[in-house]
């Protein structure tokens, strides 16, 4: 596993959402083994080869659900699963959504270990059925899975929220709104490289944060990384805070802090969305955005990065502004109680492909685009990102508890870092 910047993600050209260009995750994993119960969760990497093994204690949960009467209750006849591929359902995101069916007769024999007879059918390319038999209970039950695209992230989460959809696929900065705690995740400089985030999604797959996964009728049942945010300039002369002041920065119409992090730096934020920000960028109508390295091919951002005769003047700074997450969040009442927590612990074991991706679409983009930042000009970086964090987390922007858990992982992570010392975040 590649750790430069510590590297790892997913590639869907076409489909991206990201804290300054907003992207959900996508690729489905049916859960809980034996239950499977037709939760298909989104995930950020091709299926390759799925870490089916579990934990003692989520064994002895499925299996305690498996024999408990209301369980079979409780599984729904009908799930919607709500995906994002700006292509549809023909495009590479929805391809790589789907790509999972290899895997189907694995899972098939994981449930077959829990005693649990599994049939899986796909009667179109957006239906499922699964027939689940369980000999011991003389329990049987069947769900039909119907999976929705869309092509705008906004009408997803609002279709969402209104119940029209019962799990969706969607990018940790929109989730937010269901809940701040798993959303904060994605604030400012809190998470500074591949490595730590590894261990944030990992750890919050934990027992211990079950409840903080719940936030009224939404519960978060997978954490999916998407890729660091790099900054974008269409002038490699923007090399420092200080060229930055007065330059028109891209910050995306819904994300409050992305607003109040460029007028810090004394700079002009613009409203964009993702269906805008390329366009704003390569006409040269905001001279720096940030977006993970996903976007820089769909969006053709290296138009934005050359002059009338094609030579680069511009650059992606290596320079990680946010780590960027994905969710998946159901509605808790659709779903037999108790499946999020192991929904969470397989999720947390298949970022390996996630984040192997990353590395690859990273090295993608030509050298000739990248821009190493000084180290002189890190630490600057590093400070207004902290004070704009403290500030904005002091300003309910972000979960307190979170900032704590993300500090902690950083120190553990670089100890030596003066942060580490200080008590005021």
């Amino acid at each position: 596993m590649i750790m430069k910047q510590d590297k790892y993600i997913e590639k869907t050209k076409d489909s991206f959402d990201t804290c300054f260009g907003t992207k959900p995750i996508l690729t489905i994993l049916i859960l809980s083994t034996g239950l499977n119960l037709s939760i298909a969760t989104s995930h950020a990497a091709p299926a390759a080869k799925l870490d089916l093994s579990l934990s003692a204690h989520s064994t002895a949960k499925i299996k305690t659900l498996l024999n408990n009467p209301k369980t079979w209750q409780q599984i729904p006849p009908k799930v919607v699963l709500c995906i994002y591929s700006p292509s549809g359902a023909s495009g590479e995101a929805f391809e790589q959504a789907t790509s999972y069916i290899s895997e189907l007769p694995r899972i098939s024999q994981v449930a077959k270990s829990f005693g649990v007879n599994m049939n899986v059918s796909r009667p179109s390319k957006l239906q499922m059925q699964i027939d689940l038999d369980y000999p011991k209970l003389k329990q049987k039950a069947s769900t039909a899975l119907h999976l929705k695209v869309y092509t705008d992230e906004r009408v997803l989460t609002e279709d969402f929220r209104s119940k029209k959809c019962d799990g969706a696929g969607i990018s940790n900065l929109r989730a937010k709104q269901f809940n701040p705690f798993v959303g904060s995740i994605d604030a400012i400089g809190a998470v500074q490289n591949y490595k730590q985030l590894t261990q944030v999604i990992q750890f919050l797959a934990r027992p211990e944060f079950d409840r903080k996964m719940v936030n009224r009728d939404y519960e978060v049942v997978g954490i999916v990384p998407l890729g660091a945010a790099y900054i974008m300039v269409n002038d490699r002369r923007i090399d420092t805070l200080p060229k930055a002041a007065g330059k028109k920065v891209a910050v995306m119409s819904f994300d409050a802090t992305q607003k109040k992090l460029v007028q810090n730096i004394g700079a002009q934020p613009v409203t964009v969305d993702l269906s805008s920000v390329g366009g704003k960028f390569n006409n040269r109508e905001v001279d720096i955005m940030a977006a993970p390295a996903i976007l820089f091919e769909p969006l053709e951002l290296n138009k934005g990065m050359q002059d009338s005769s094609g030579k680069v003047v511009g650059a992606v700074i290596r320079f990680p502004l946010v780590q960027v997450t994905g969710t998946l969040i159901m509605h808790r009442h659709k779903f037999p109680a108790g499946l999020g927590s192991i929904a969470r612990e397989m999720i947390s074991k298949q970022l390996k492909p996630a984040f192997d991706f990353v590395d690859k679409v990273e090295r993608d983009i030509p050298a000739k685009y990248w821009m190493e930042l000084r180290d002189a000009e890190k630490p600057g970086y590093l400070k207004i990102m902290r004070e704009a964090r403290i500030q904005m987390t002091k300003e309910g922007f972000y979960d307190v508890e979170m900032m704590r858990i993300l500090k902690r992982v950083r120190c553990s992570d670089q100890p030596s870092h003066y942060e580490c010392a200080l008590k005021d975040e």
